[in-house]
């Protein structure tokens, strides 16, 4: 028998949400430790419904020695004890679920933390073991295996080898508190297989995958010059020595039969940074369901910038025949009203404009913050307003920018160390938040937060914009409120404008997003105003500001 029309939405929820990510360890702490925890997020639960959310994604919350901010796991199947435990997972978990909000977890399969007890086993017992197999060993190189066995780089700086102190070494392609693991072992596959039954029996309804195209790796001999494994652009018909091969879909149909033991099915979406002609596979019905597209997210304020990213999603959506992502920042990049609020350069994205200018302590080059956080709320129009889901990361609603000016000493991503000064790191982003306008940690805990907050969080809290509805927390309540009765199906057409500032798209029933990139008023088409980033005078749609229209345009 056919799924009826609430069989098929119930199953298929996600491909068209919107999905609020929780870094757990900065939202909202109940015990005064200075990190948020699990019943942290249980508290914040009429907030999120106030949002009208209709997922949260839980950056990771297993126990760890947070060497790289929770992704260095001990753990799977566990609750960091610092954060809660099993019994507050499922407090927040029905919490959620009561209020209508599906859960995500996060889930890391590229590598453990050095302290998980799997990767302890494979130190003490020595090369050639059954434990070592789960990890990738090597032997070293020169008489006593002195040398690391090639010199590979890790993706955090520095070499991607560590010594064992036995003659051999273990590869991390991150921190060195990060060994990869074996995906050619079929004991981590039926582990993993296991972690994911442990979860979704507990409630949850999906997983964001860490570094889904990292797992497969050739690490056969003779190894390939550092020089030829760094232009991973080079590749894209998955002959890559280290990201995106083809057998990790054949993990990934491994866990789509897990996630289909389950009603409705459990879903996944991919972290692959991949290119965009490879995306598909990791969004196949077949795989996980859903893959990131991190193109808006580092797409400039141009027009072109974000038309290229949208028509790049678009396509992705028909090739995979699932639906694409949009999200314009999350736990790993500068905020967006930061790289909004700082000047273009031709010879960077701004992506690493914001990295440079983090390396100036957020001085040079001069950022205003008004265009930025102006910019930004046109933005969130236009990824609310396309077919697909969008991710939304914590603080955004809120406005928030970069803190760039965090001392040396209070910082803790390792990027920051590694880079050898190259890269300030994310820290920035994970500040924890502003839910008042007082307070020793304005209203995130009963005690200072981890890292300092500045004193300019103040005017940005949740409390203060609550009661604004003009405030950019009122915007993302509307809007979200508002695309929840319109619209949002599959349809979508582009309208071309005589303006190279403009961005013009229609979808079903007449409902229209017009973007002005540019520092002039433009004339909105004929129709019903819905709602504007920026106050709209008479006919005329001002600079930096997007509108959705109600009604036939003109066009």
């Amino acid at each position: 028998m056919p799924d009826t029309p609430t069989d098929a939405a119930a199953r298929d929820w996600w491909k068209n949400a919107v999905v609020y990510q929780i870094y757990p360890r900065s939202f909202a702490d109940t015990d005064g430790d200075g990190i948020g925890n699990i019943s942290g997020i249980t508290s914040r639960v009429p907030y999120l419904a106030q949002l009208g959310i209709d997922a949260v994604w839980l950056s990771p919350f297993y126990p760890s020695a947070l060497a790289d901010g929770g992704y260095d796991v001990d753990d799977y199947r566990d609750v960091d004890p610092r954060l809660g435990t099993l019994d507050d997972f499922d407090t927040m978990v029905e919490a959620l679920h009561g209020a209508g909000i599906k859960v995500i977890v996060d889930i890391v399969p590229n590598h453990t933390s050095d302290r998980h007890e799997w990767f302890r086993a494979a130190l003490a017992a020595g090369p050639g073991s059954p434990e070592r197999q789960r990890y990738i060993f090597r032997d070293g190189l020169g008489p006593d295996g002195e040398l690391p066995p090639n010199d590979w780089e890790s993706g955090f700086g520095g070499p991607a080898w560590e010594p064992a102190g036995d003659g051999q070494w273990y590869f991390h392609h991150f921190a060195k508190e990060q060994p990869d693991l074996n995906w050619d072992n079929d004991e981590v596959r039926e582990d993993f297989l296991k972690t994911l039954r442990f979860w979704s029996d507990r409630g949850v309804d999906g997983f964001r995958v860490d570094v889904a195209h990292g797992l497969v790796k050739d690490m056969s001999e003779p190894f390939a010059p550092w020089t030829e494994v760094a232009a991973v652009d080079q590749h894209t018909d998955g002959s890559h020595p280290l990201w995106d091969r083809d057998a990790v879909h054949e993990i990934y149909a491994e866990w789509r039969r897990v996630f289909d033991e389950y009603d409705p099915p459990r879903f996944a979406v991919a972290e692959a940074c991949v290119h965009p002609s490879r995306r598909a596979r990791y969004a196949s019905a077949k795989g996980l369901g859903q893959a990131f597209n991190f193109e808006m997210q580092d797409a400039g304020w141009r027009s072109p910038d974000f038309r290229k990213a949208i028509d790049s999603g678009l396509a992705q959506t028909r090739e995979s025949g699932s639906t694409t992502t949009w999200l314009l920042g999350c736990h790993d990049s500068p905020r967006a009203a930061t790289r909004y609020g700082l000047p273009a350069d031709p010879r960077r994205t701004a992506v690493q404009v914001a990295h440079q200018w983090l390396l100036t302590d957020g001085t040079e080059p001069a950022l205003d913050r008004a265009l930025g956080e102006r910019r930004a709320r046109a933005a969130v129009l236009i990824s609310l307003a396309l077919p697909g889901s969008t991710y939304v990361y914590q603080g955004d609603e809120l406005g928030l920018h970069e803190v760039g000016d965090l001392p040396l000493e209070v910082l803790e991503d390792p990027i920051a160390t590694r880079s050898g000064g190259r890269e300030k790191g994310r820290d920035g982003c994970r500040v924890p938040l502003p839910w008042t306008a007082d307070g020793p940690s304005f209203g995130f805990g009963p005690g200072p937060a981890r890292p300092p907050q500045p004193a300019w969080f103040a005017r940005h809290a949740a409390a203060l914009q609550a009661a604004d509805p003009d405030s950019t927390l009122g915007l993302y309540r509307r809007a979200i409120h508002l695309r929840a009765t319109l619209n949002t199906g599959a349809d979508f057409t582009w309208i071309e404008t005589d303006s190279a500032d403009v961005l013009h798209f229609r979808r079903a029933d007449q409902w229209h997003c017009i973007a002005n990139f540019g520092s002039e008023p433009v004339a909105l088409p004929a129709g019903e105003l819905v709602i504007s980033s920026a106050p709209v005078e008479g006919e005329l749609l001002p600079g930096n500001a997007t509108a959705w229209l109600r009604g036939r345009s003109r066009s």
